[in-house]
């Protein structure tokens, strides 16, 4: 797959400028050398290395990849306060298990956000993602994607399958549009 850039001199204008800032930081100063310096690493760095990258699917709703990111938080704070309480009580109650998630996402990029989520969240980890997409011959079938989560404490597997995909999964579908 082949990867077009918007600006043949400027493939990632954000990461330049990243790269920019990140440099003058580093060195703590303005002076015109590194200026100079931190200019051509920002135009060179991802111009020698945007052969290498995959396309991935581009964020066309910021505001609710920000809204994503807040209940993103939340759910940790109150994972990390409920996976507390699991821990200092009696840990014999405890019923850990392994969970395959349906996933619909087929783009790496969403497909690594859905996972990290998951695996951010106190009290679950991703496994396992299958088929990953690059796995997939160009002209196979699709097929249908699962996401193995382990669980600290499983009570209803039904109810986790609905909960990360109605609370994580449609809202990353949304921002990429995929």
């Amino acid at each position: 797959m082949r990867l077009e850039a918007k600006y043949r001199w400027l493939p990632t204008p954000f990461r330049s400028l990243m790269l920019f800032i990140v440099w003058l930081l580093l060195n703590n100063t303005v002076a015109p050398g590194h200026l100079i310096l931190g200019a051509i690493l920002a135009v060179a760095i991802p111009l020698a290395t945007f052969p290498f990258r995959t396309k991935q699917p581009l964020v066309l709703k910021p505001g609710k990849a920000l809204q994503y990111l807040l209940l993103v938080l939340y759910d940790i704070l109150m994972a990390n306060i409920e996976v507390a309480i699991k821990i200092l009580g009696p840990t014999r109650k405890l019923k850990p298990g392994f969970v395959k998630v349906p996933i619909d996402l087929a783009q790496s990029m969403p497909i690594t956000i859905l996972a990290s989520t998951v695996s951010l969240t106190p009290g679950t980890v991703s496994a396992e993602v299958y088929p990953w997409p690059e796995d997939m011959a160009e002209d196979a079938e699709p097929q249908q994607r699962y996401l193995l989560i382990h669980v600290l404490d499983l009570d209803d597997e039904a109810e986790l399958i609905d909960t990360i995909k109605t609370r994580y999964e449609k809202p990353i579908k949304e921002i990429f549009a995929c």
